[in-house]
């Protein structure tokens, strides 16, 4: 009998930092799947990485890394102002790609990596993990089904108060640092999911004293006059609410909406019904298990997030830093 493709898959993890670390805590629990290899370019951290998490095979470089014939797919973890290298260094060399959001700095870069996915029919996704969390299949299911009657607006606020440091990533504009790249990327993509690419986009931004944006509002239009409300800040601790308004009712998926785990619909001459889906770990996982089963059906993009919906949500990242006057400086 034939083996089945992908099984167990073997994760190479790119990058041995926070992010890395919190999706192979969840990878780890996973049948079917296996941590096989990190790759970074301090070996004493690549080396501790490794032996935390009990991975076998650990590169002092991340070309190392993507060559070891041990490795089905990569998760690129670095910061995003090297995801359009380090996922083509991937690609090169035959790798499927798990990109971690923002995909890369701009549109251009984008598409660099996307052509490239593309040219040699080899799986690509951004790593949007909110889709992939069971209560977002829910509500997109509840979308689809009408539920709420005609969809005409949408709020989504993502903003934690973080202490300025000039050389952090947060902050530092050689980095790709300010609020809308880290955390308002995801109520862009909430957005996108909701009403697909916006035909219209205003907002207001403060820019702070490292100049990246330290706060901002947005409102983003659709061919049908459906509206988004968006905030974000990496100054402030907001909310972390989001509510989809239809004509027949609303839902709200509850804080913090980026790693759900219940939402409220709330129907007009109805009962409110809550709906929960609790779940172990922190939340990694499903995003892991989606590139599986895309993996093990053959796909090169992932329906949950495709790439062409990738593209357009970095082509209104572009437009709002743009009104914003950040332009970053490898730009």
């Amino acid at each position: 009998m034939a083996e089945t493709p992908f099984m167990p898959l073997r994760w190479g993890i790119l990058g041995a930092g926070s992010i890395a670390g919190r999706f192979s805590t969840d990878v780890k629990t996973l049948e079917g799947h296996k941590l096989s290899a990190v790759g970074s370019r301090d070996k004493a951290k690549a080396d501790a990485f490794a032996d935390k998490f009990d991975i076998p095979n650990r590169h002092d470089s991340y070309e190392a890394m993507v060559a070891d014939p041990q490795v089905d797919v990569v998760y690129v973890a670095t910061p995003h102002n090297f995801h359009e290298e380090h996922a083509l260094l991937a690609l090169r060399h035959g790798k499927p790609v798990l990109c971690e959001k923002p995909f890369t700095i701009n549109r251009g870069q984008a598409e660099s990596v996307v052509n490239e996915a593309r040219a040699r029919g080899i799986f690509l996704m951004e790593g949007m993990w909110t889709r992939c969390f069971p209560i977002m299949v829910k509500l997109r299911e509840l979308l689809e089904s009408g539920a709420i009657g005609e969809v005409r607006q949408a709020q989504a606020d993502f903003g934690f108060r973080a202490g300025v440091n000039p050389e952090s990533r947060l902050f530092n504009p050689a980095l790709g640092g300010g609020a809308l790249m880290d955390v308002g990327v995801y109520t862009v993509s909430f957005a996108s999911m909701v009403f697909g690419a916006p035909t219209a986009i205003s907002s207001q931004s403060h820019i702070g004293l490292t100049g990246v944006d330290e706060d901002a509002a947005m409102v983003l239009k659709y061919a049908e006059g459906q509206l988004a409300l968006l905030s974000t800040s990496v100054r402030l601790n907001t909310p972390q609410d989001a509510v989809i308004l239809g004509s027949e009712g609303r839902i709200r998926v509850q804080s913090p909406w980026w790693a759900p785990r219940a939402l409220i619909v709330t129907r007009s001459g109805k009962p409110e019904e809550r709906i929960e889906i609790p779940f172990e770990g922190g939340g990694f996982q499903f995003e892991a298990a989606h590139v599986a089963e895309c993996l093990r059906a053959g796909k090169t993009e992932s329906d949950i997030m495709p790439l062409d919906e990738t593209l357009s949500i970095m082509a209104t990242l572009d437009t709002l830093r743009a009104q914003f006057g950040l332009k970053y400086p490898m730009e």
